[in-house]
């Protein structure tokens, strides 16, 4: 039994000490990470093997809410999770910005009690050698400040949060059905072999096998 009162946050992230850099580097790719999201979860008609994400992304994003000028970006008087403009989000722009604004950024998810904060970086036409330098200067300018106070943060969460925890593991309702001491899952694959070979055939290609002779494809074993 176990409580996790962990909480995570995901956020676009890219690091240049001008910022004008860092939005060129990384707005575009954070941006094509929230309207794939969306393609999928929310607006989204898929084609699988034939739907361009990338291409429609190219071609919709402004009337979706990810307006491509970084013009509308740089309005912005600190990082915030979303661009606001005119009564409006203009996308997605996180933790893109200079090592300050990162830190001061992150410093209100720290306040706000989140554990961990995960980076999207890999994300659209984000350069590996971009990424690789941002992640570089987190660790020389940004990560510091955090990681010196996390250990005592840490342990004072956990302090403050045992009475709920053991609270909610003594509210837990164990589930009425287990499984049979004796249940059992079978490999698909020899299920498929048993169906059209019969039961002892798994056992004849083991031996078969393990004596050096050739290996039979499934899909000669299984066929109609």
């Amino acid at each position: 039994k176990a409580v996790n009162p962990q909480v995570a946050c995901v956020t676009p992230m890219m690091l240049h000490p001008d910022e004008r850099t860092a939005i060129a580097r990384g707005l575009e790719g954070g941006n094509f990470f929230g309207y794939s999201l969306s393609h999928y979860y929310l607006f989204g008609d898929h084609r699988p093997g034939q739907t361009n994400v990338w291409e429609e992304f190219q071609q919709k994003r402004r009337e979706m809410g990810y307006d491509p000028e970084a013009a509308v970006t740089l309005q912005q008087e600190r990082l915030a999770a979303k661009v606001d403009a005119a009564g409006g989000n203009a996308g997605l722009r996180g933790a893109v910005g200079t090592p300050e604004q990162l830190r001061e950024y992150l410093r209100r998810y720290e306040e706000a009690g989140v554990d961990q904060v995960i980076f999207v970086m890999q994300a659209g036409k984000n350069r590996h050698e971009h990424i690789m330098e941002a992640l570089e200067l987190f660790g020389k300018e940004v990560l510091p400040e955090f990681k010196e106070r996390d250990e005592r943060f840490r342990q004072e969460k956990v302090a403050r949060l045992a009475p709920a925890i053991e609270a909610a593991i003594q509210r837990r309702v164990e589930p009425e059905s287990q499984m049979p001491e004796d249940y059992m899952m079978e490999a698909l694959n020899k299920q498929l072999i048993v169906q059209k070979q019969g039961e002892e055939a798994p056992e004849k290609i083991a031996a078969q096998t393990a004596l050096g002779g050739p290996r039979p494809r499934l899909d000669d074993l299984v066929k109609p």
